[in-house]
């Protein structure tokens, strides 16, 4: 064997039941009753690290029993009743409303009871929280066990640290106790028939080396236009809170994190994707995108982080090393980032084309000539490929191997990235030309890998010709369907005939579930639907299908795959996991979850713009194919992070959410009616 016994973990969580309220970069994870215990994924989160375990409601000494839960994004509205306060058999009286607001570093619980009865009862509500910092990373392999902490009373507040990180509990109204290691605040009131009284608890998180902070957009965004198919105005609405809900800043203006629970950090393929989806809804976020990665760029050879020249970074770290101060950049860490520069400059044209003005392009140019340079040097007179052994294959499926199981040597060419790079290299070439420079050499460069792709990639299998997956490290091809079909129409790498072809194949029931493009096709050797890269469905390989199509001229296939995504969206309440099992129509109703998916997830929430251009936008038939990208709605605003901590967000203890006020929490309209 070629590689070391990896250690073992625990299998990953299945999230698909729980409630997760997330603001990036903190989330809450619980039951959905708002119950957090010992299921894996519970408690809450600031950036990769998780402060609380459990946090437990009671009235009267006893869980409330479980009604009804609303939520989108951010916040979660929890209804139950507290039988132990009805005295008499016969109607529930006494109700209780749970409600859980996320905003960056900060994490607001209020729990209200409401006496239904003729009689005045004693009440006594407890909100206990049990303290537990642990690595995110810890968390995920089923390794949560904590750090040590100091925990003590400050004053009014309950105040966990481990030297680096802090937890204040604090509350109006109610007492801040520890009892037996655990911070318990209680409210205690006698209230009168038909009156309420309720128990507020802010939750503040702080990480001191964190450098990367939450980006306040202003509420509320117009989002998509209505188009009057309900099930996609839902999925609109919810993506669009959700994408919100990712919004970091690292320094250079708002991007959005990858997603929810694992990866509420930036990664570059995932911003730089998620933002070219969403240029319908204008190009401010894509220019920040660029604008981030562009600061980061690779200027030198550095073999510890992967730095290349012109290379832009696979991920950015969202804590500070120990030693380097508050405010400082950190390093990124390029490794394993092959398609994050291709992106990038795919991102540039598309924005400029969807109206980002030339001066902006003009102050990247120097970053656009090094990410082009990158490209050439990558690809010389072959084709761009990943590294061999076991690795994962950027966004595509698994790897050959061989019989005895071990991962494919050498250098492996997949066709989604030759895609990417023919796309890349003919917009930069665009976008030379724009700029007064020499675009040509890239337009040959293009067509001329165009040639080898035609002469490699094209297989004869059965009754299909296509191109073939990957060509592995000794030249075999892996030539059975595959989601990287869905990366090719559009990118110019392929003639229009061979777009139409390839389009058919999209819809082939092999490849094609109802719900989505599989990761892999039915007939190709190893599938299994519940296996994450090897027949699993992921939006995003739907989404870019869907975008292609449309530039294409190919309307009617784009509007059947997007139709498949939003049957697949309105499963899942309009917010889409990263990824779901590969079981079609024939074999379910709705999707099915996939351990270890979570969500929101950025790419599969941007998902939204494209199928909303193919099943809800009206198009003249005059307008060119080169202006699809529509203008009708606003772009999401941005407005400056003016707080810095979590404490600074909430003016005082029931204060709205800085991002999308859905609910009032002022003491003079609450409760709602019940």
């Amino acid at each position: 064997m070629r590689h070391e016994q990896a250690q073992q973990v625990e299998p990953p969580p299945l999230l698909h039941d729980q409630l997760a309220s997330v603001s990036a970069p903190t989330q809450a994870w619980s039951h959905r009753d708002g119950t957090m215990d010992d299921h894996p994924i519970h408690g809450l989160f600031h950036g990769d690290w998780r402060f609380a375990r459990r946090v437990e409601l009671r009235v009267d000494g006893a869980p409330v029993e479980h009604l009804a839960t609303s939520s989108a994004g951010d916040w979660a509205l929890i209804r139950g009743i507290a039988r132990a306060l009805d005295s008499e058999p016969g109607d529930a009286r006494i109700a209780v409303e749970r409600m859980r607001e996320v905003t960056p570093g900060a994490v607001l619980e209020r729990a209200t009871v409401v006496n239904g009865r003729e009689l005045p009862i004693d009440v006594r509500i407890e909100l206990a929280v049990d303290i537990a910092f642990c690595p995110i990373e810890r968390v995920r392999d089923g390794r949560g066990d904590p750090v040590p902490v100091h925990l003590a009373i400050e004053g009014a507040d309950a105040v966990a640290t481990d030297g680096i990180r802090t937890l204040r509990v604090r509350s109006r109204g109610g007492a801040v106790e520890l009892v037996d290691g655990r911070v318990v605040v209680s409210h205690r009131a006698i209230v009168q028939p038909n009156d309420w009284c309720g128990l507020s608890v802010e939750l503040l998180l702080d990480d001191a080396s964190l450098a990367v902070e939450g980006a306040i957009v202003d509420a509320p965004s117009r989002g998509l236009e209505p188009t009057g198919r309900p099930a996609l105005d839902r999925w609109g609405e919810r993506a669009v809170a959700d994408l919100e809900d990712l919004l970091l800043d690292v320094g250079s203006g708002p991007v959005l994190a990858a997603g929810a629970p694992w990866r509420l950090m930036m990664v570059a393929r995932d911003a730089l994707s998620a933002a070219r989806l969403l240029l319908p809804l204008g190009t401010s976020l894509a220019e920040a995108t660029l604008r981030t990665l562009a600061a980061r760029q690779g200027v030198q050879h550095d073999g510890r982080t992967g730095e290349q020249p012109g290379r832009m970074m696979h991920e950015l770290s969202p804590h500070r090393p120990a030693g380097v101060r508050a405010g400082a950049e950190l390093p990124p860490t390029f490794t394993d980032s092959i398609d994050a520069t291709p992106l990038w400059i795919v991102l540039l044209h598309d924005a400029w084309r969807a109206g980002l003005p030339l001066e902006a392009v003009r102050e990247l140019r120097t970053a656009l000539h090094a990410a082009l340079g990158w490209l050439g040097q990558q690809v010389g007179d072959g084709f761009l490929t990943l590294p061999g052994g076991d690795v994962a294959v950027g966004d595509g499926p698994e790897l050959p191997r061989d019989a005895e199981g071990e991962p494919a040597e050498g250098p492996v060419a997949t066709a989604r990235l030759q895609a990417l790079a023919c796309r890349a290299a003919v917009g930069g070439a665009a976008l030379l030309e724009a700029l007064g420079d020499d675009g040509a050499p890239w337009l040959e460069w293009a067509e001329r890998l165009r040639r080898r792709f035609r002469a490699a990639f094209w297989v004869v299998r059965g009754d299909d010709r296509h191109p073939a997956m990957a060509i592995d490290g000794t030249g075999g091809r892996l030539d059975w369907l595959s989601a990287d079909l869905a990366h090719l129409i559009g990118s110019t790498l392929l003639s229009r005939d061979e777009e139409r072809t390839v389009a058919g194949l999209l819809l082939d029931e092999r490849l094609s579930s109802g719900f989505g493009l599989r990761s892999i096709a039915v007939d190709a050797p190893g599938y299994w639907p519940l296996a994450w890269n090897g027949g699993a469905i992921r939006p995003h390989d739907t989404a870019v299908a869907i975008e292609g199509l449309l530039r294409a001229g190919l309307d009617d296939v784009a509007r059947r795959l997007a139709g498949q995504l939003e049957r697949a969206a309105e499963a899942f309440d309009g917010s889409l996991p990263e990824r779901y099992a590969g079981y079609g129509l024939a074999d379910a109703s709705v999707p099915v979850p996939l351990p270890g998916a979570g969500a929101p997830n950025a790419r599969s929430a941007a998902a939204v713009a494209p199928a909303w251009q193919a099943l809800g936008a009206q198009r003249p038939d005059h307008a060119p194919r080169r202006e699809r990208h529509l203008h009708a709605v606003e772009p999401l605003t941005i407005v400056p992070r003016e707080a810095t901590s979590g404490e600074a967000r909430f003016s005082s203890i029931g204060g709205a959410s800085p991002r999308r006020a859905h609910v009032r929490l002022i003491d003079g309209g609450w409760p709602p009616s019940i």
